[in-house]
């Protein structure tokens, strides 16, 4: 099996302005930092509805570190499900912005997430967030197509007409076939 790179592009905690009270006012330089995309699954929020899905995580529990509950180095931008499946847990995870995951985990071709056999952490972040969940694949999926699709309707508007345009447009096309399987298949799955 070909392995993929978890994600593409890390988040990385870049805020440094002033220190709010309430840890929910740092959400918009959250979901900057994090690219829009959830830490611990890569999964964009467009998927989700937008940011007003999408959570905020204490990467150590609130509950156990009260004194962190405020602290930006310690909030993770997450999609509701891996948040409510970690939960209160203090357990050696994995920090987003900390470890490279593309170490830890990896992707198939159609965007299943696995860990690295060697990675403690990893397994057990598969296993307590379900990781393993048919949805981080289907997400997956939708982003790629989606990324591609744009990129040659760009390539294609910037074109004079001509052989090479033509190619373009068939490649679209191809495309465009590609993803109606694709939803055919999630369609059959279910």
């Amino acid at each position: 099996m070909e392995k993929i790179n978890f994600r593409s592009k890390a988040p990385i905690r870049t805020y440094s302005g002033k220190n709010y009270t309430n840890y929910r006012k740092y959400k918009p330089y959250l979901k900057e930092d994090f690219n829009g995309r959830c830490g611990y699954t890569d999964c964009s929020q467009l998927w989700f509805g937008g940011s007003n899905s999408f959570h905020i995580d204490h990467f150590k529990p609130k509950s156990i570190h009260p004194h962190l509950e405020t602290e930006y180095a310690n909030l993770v931008y997450s999609c509701s499900y891996v948040n409510i499946a970690k939960g209160d847990d203090d357990s050696d995870y994995l920090d987003p912005c900390e470890d490279d995951y593309n170490h830890h985990f990896y992707r198939d071709r159609v965007g299943n997430i696995f860990p690295m056999t060697q990675s403690v952490k990893a397994n057990y972040m598969f296993s307590k967030m379900k990781l393993y969940l048919k949805r981080y694949s289907v997400i997956y999926m939708l982003d790629f197509l989606r990324q591609k699709m744009s990129l040659i309707s760009e390539m294609i508007s910037d074109m004079k007409e001509g052989e090479d345009k033509k190619e373009l447009l068939m490649l679209q096309g191809e495309l465009a076939v590609e993803f109606l399987e694709y939803l055919k298949y999630l369609e059959v799955e279910q």
